[in-house]
């Protein structure tokens, strides 16, 4: 397997439950290393932009007001299978759908607070990770 990136977003609901180091462990017990991150709060504009592949759902408005009510903790995660990995760890969106263990199944309150986001592709990986970061910000391991 390659060694992969992906943007992980820990999303208000778990941030406001203090859930970060806890989350951030699962990552890294599965092989995965923080390799970029900061805390952020999104303007409206931000979220937009980010979520515009949503933009004409019926939930993308309360996407971004659920996005911009508090601050999220964006980081990028290195490994191998990256993408695939860190999907596994976030479980269904749904958190009445996840599985036992996985972070949504563990810390999401609901479809709408669901903890967590990830891409979803390894395309979408690098396109999402260049919207919060530059080449410079993110200190590889492995690659």
């Amino acid at each position: 397997m390659a060694i992969q990136r992906t943007l992980s977003i820990i999303k208000p609901d778990a941030v406001s439950k203090n859930c970060i180091g806890k989350i951030i462990s699962r990552f890294e017990d599965n092989g995965l290393s923080v390799v970029a991150s900061r805390f952020h709060k999104l303007s409206t504009c931000e979220a937009e932009s980010f979520y515009s592949v949503h933009k004409e759902r019926s939930f993308f408005r309360d996407l971004i007001n659920f996005m911009i009510s508090g601050p999220v903790f964006i980081q990028v995660l290195e490994g191998e299978n990256a993408v695939q990995i860190n999907r596994n760890i976030m479980g269904d969106t749904d958190p009445k759908k996840a599985k036992k263990g996985t972070i949504r199944a563990d810390f999401a309150d609901s479809i709408d607070a669901n903890a967590v986001h990830g891409s979803d592709s390894e395309e979408n990986a690098k396109n999402e990770i260049a919207f919060f970061f530059s080449e410079m910000e993110i200190h590889s391991h492995k690659l």
